[in-house]
């Protein structure tokens, strides 16, 4: 099995395939019609039902956003302390 090129489809070009779909087309013609992914298909059509926007941000649970701004605020105070334990080695050397 050879690995499929990523593809990258606009929000215009989802939102159509999607009208497709709940307009009666079966799934299975229109991926097969446009080259499309089960995965990728089936997750524009969850985005496109739940928010109606298929950004990934937009679709995240609050539980996955405070991860994200932990895991960024872990980092920042990780860079902070590497900070200051070099500037404790300088100064512990004057």
């Amino acid at each position: 099995m050879t690995k499929r090129e990523r593809g990258t489809y606009t929000p215009e070009f989802k939102e159509q395939m999607v009208k497709l779909f709940e307009s009666g087309k079966p799934k299975k013609d229109i991926m097969a019609e446009y080259d499309l992914t089960p995965t990728a298909f089936n997750t524009w059509i969850k985005r496109s039902q739940t928010t109606g926007s298929f950004k990934e941000k937009d679709n995240r649970s609050p539980e996955e956003n405070e991860l994200i701004k932990l895991r960024k605020k872990n980092q920042q105070l990780k860079m902070e302390n590497d900070i200051l334990k070099q500037a404790a080695l300088i100064l512990g050397r004057k």
